[in-house]
């Protein structure tokens, strides 16, 4: 099962690279690396603090990109549904003219994440407001942005990986201690 968890969070990267992650997975030693890569925590935990963390990545690089009208953390965006993070323009009739309103919503799940997954995300978001496409000129934004943008994007990758083959030992354990004689279903 951790094969299909690893092909399924990591497609696209090299065999040598989901071959390392697997053995880190195998030997019990993934989160305790993902731990001293980024022990850091940070205090953005409301939508204004999420707002100011986004204005200011916004006003630092990319002053000519439209003014961000809301920014919030989304319950509803999850690694089940595959998303993490959504750059929208919502359209509205003001007065009989149609404005578009730019929005950006992170999954929850960032709130706990460590920062350079936050910044990353929130890097990749903004650069939607430049580039609609996942292109070259697109990536070229983000490492403008956040010059280790690649590295965070593969080790949250990672942490999304670990977290689904924690869930699932968890839920297998739960299984197993249910079919047990004598125990609580």
């Amino acid at each position: 099962m951790s094969a299909t968890l690893i092909q399924q969070f990591l497609p696209g990267y090299p065999s040598h690279l989901r071959a390392q992650i697997a053995q880190l997975h195998a030997q019990g030693q993934l989160g305790n690396y993902l731990q001293q890569r980024y022990p850091e925590t940070h205090t953005i935990q409301s939508d204004k603090a999420l707002y100011d963390f986004c204005n200011a990545l916004k006003q630092r690089y990319l002053k000519n990109a439209p003014l961000l009208d809301k920014v919030y953390f989304d319950n509803r965006l999850t690694i089940e549904k595959q998303t993490l993070g959504l750059n929208a323009a919502i359209s509205r009739v003001q007065g009989g003219k149609l404005k578009a309103k730019k929005e950006i919503r992170i999954s929850a799940f960032f709130k706990t994440a460590p920062l350079a997954f936050l910044n990353m995300i929130v890097v990749h978001e903004l650069a939607h407001l430049k580039e609609r496409e996942h292109d070259k000129a697109f990536y070229q934004l983000c490492l403008h942005m956040e010059p280790d943008y690649m590295q965070y994007e593969f080790d949250c990758r990672v942490y999304l990986l670990w977290g689904a083959l924690q869930k699932h030992q968890l839920d297998a354990g739960n299984s197993v201690r249910a079919t047990l004689p004598g125990s609580k279903p």
